[in-house]
């Protein structure tokens, strides 16, 4: 009986304990939010159960949460998101360069489902969508109305099983429908090769696990196939999307000797952090030309602002997408996350590119596509097919003033792709409708810059590169 009696009072204090522990931590949950934000969630809460009484068929509380949460991030900028298991186990091998689908990325625009650009070398990619087409419908559904998640989760499948997309471009009167096979995408983030000219060629679709470790590669190779030196490197990030901020570091400071490349400014203590590159003991610094384009974002922006204000390499091609910001992945306890904004970053300059974008020092747009490969004719071009930050719904600003710098005090700070215009060009161009390659005039004109380096070079270094006036100069010289 005394040791009922003890253990009944031993179980009693646990109890307490608890109670006490709870009370505790919902005292300080209550303490960290406002009276107007508990007012709010009675609000929501009322929400919660009309729905759950009156909707025409029943529904579970976790749907309406789950929908209620990616309304929420939804409301705040076009990167934040909420993360269900299932995409976030998406996004993690996404980072690993392998993934189940179509190799395309996504958005919003206007209240339609817009592609931003295909992943080079994948379904999407070969069957010629471009930037700015419309996805009208998934197989048989509408995509009006439907969320980016529910979008890439459709489009996500096994490999070899089919899909339809009807797609509406600028430019065509009727709308048309394309059927890919899904593949495993195993993204090679870099490819290299030596030019006729005796230059370097390096491109980067996407910044992945390892993408800094294709860099350095390829510069090591070039360096011994010409005796320990490199006669000048075309660094190509046209329609890469971002990805990783550490590799975009990581690859900035393989072409730097030493210097700032990037730091972000948020409203967290461990939101300021300020990357610079290491100096070298064997540094060359070998001519370079970087080519951008609208599809170039986030963590390509980054590479091209770094190099660009250390006066490193000459930025060519036209204004990139504007992404500035940098998204956090936060964990959750169901194995779900949120991907939230959380800073934006800024280039060595002091330069927000947020909704902006890199101003190319010499622009040097593609030719217009022309309607070759499709029956329906009649129509014209929308003269500027690519998508920007600031074409986003809810995009936020850059937080600067008019002379460019962060304003005093202000917070300021990568983001996946889902599944952005033209075809990727790469090191060679595109095929038109007869299948034969098509001129890369950005390629050419980086070329042509590389052979006459001294010239550019001595203008870059005043700030005084422009397009027209650089390129007549260098072939009057002919240095």
């Amino acid at each position: 009986m005394i040791k009922r009696h003890r253990w009944s009072i031993t179980l009693a204090v646990c109890l307490v304990s608890c109670f006490v522990v709870l009370q505790e931590v919902a005292v300080r949950r209550a303490q960290a939010l406002s009276n107007d934000t508990y007012q709010e969630l009675d609000t929501f809460a009322s929400v919660l159960a009309i729905v759950q009484k009156n909707y025409v068929e029943p529904v579970t509380t976790k749907k309406l949460i789950d929908g209620a949460i990616s309304g929420m991030l939804a409301s705040l900028d076009p990167h934040s998101a909420y993360l269900t298991p299932d995409l976030y186990r998406d996004l993690e091998v996404e980072t690993r360069g392998s993934f189940g689908g179509l190799g395309i990325e996504i958005t919003i625009k206007n209240g339609a489902l817009t592609v931003v650009a295909p992943i080079e070398d994948t379904p999407a990619y070969r069957a010629g969508l471009k930037a700015g087409d419309q996805i009208i419908k998934i197989d048989d559904d509408f995509t009006k109305d439907m969320s980016l998640t529910d979008a890439v989760k459709r489009m996500r499948g096994p490999k070899g099983s089919k899909i339809k997309l009807t797609l509406h471009r600028n430019g065509v009167p009727e709308l048309f429908t394309v059927t890919l096979a899904r593949d495993v995408i195993k993204i090679q983030s870099v490819k290299a090769k030596m030019l006729p000219e005796g230059f370097g060629y390096i491109r980067v679709t996407t910044f992945q696990e390892n993408t800094g470790e294709g860099v350095e590669k390829a510069i090591d190779d070039f360096e011994s196939k010409d005796h320990g030196k490199i006669k000048g490197v075309v660094f190509d990030l046209r329609d890469n999307p971002g990805g990783l901020l550490n590799q975009a570091v990581k690859v900035s400071d393989d072409f730097l000797d030493g210097g700032l490349i990037v730091y972000t400014q948020g409203r967290e203590e461990n939101q300021q952090q300020k990357y610079f590159s290491h100096k070298k003991k064997d540094w060359t610094d070998y001519p370079m030309v970087v080519i951008v384009n609208g599809g170039s974002a986030s963590a390509s922006e980054i590479v091209a602002g770094a190099l660009q204000d250390q006066k490193r390499a000459v930025i060519l091609g036209t204004q990139t997408f504007g992404k500035g910001s940098v998204q956090t992945i936060l964990p959750l306890d169901d194995h779900s996350a949120l991907r939230l904004t959380t800073a934006r970053y800024y280039t060595p300059a002091g330069r927000s590119i947020q909704a902006v974008g890199i101003t190319p020092d010499v622009d040097v747009a593609p030719p217009k596509e022309t309607l070759a490969s499709i029956t329906q004719g009649g129509g014209e071009f929308d003269e500027n097919p690519e998508i920007h930050e600031r074409d986003l719904p809810h995009h936020f600003q850059n937080g600067q003033k008019k002379d460019g710098n962060p304003a005093a005090g202000e917070s300021a700070g990568p983001a996946s792709g889902a599944d952005k215009g033209d075809k990727a060009p790469g090191a060679k161009g595109a095929k038109n409708a007869k299948g034969k390659e098509e001129k890369d005039v950005q390629l050419d004109r980086a070329i042509d810059i590389l052979k006459h380096w001294n010239t550019f070079k001595l203008q870059l270094a005043k700030g005084e590169l422009q397009s027209a006036s650089a390129t007549e100069t260098s072939k009057s010289k002919g240095d």
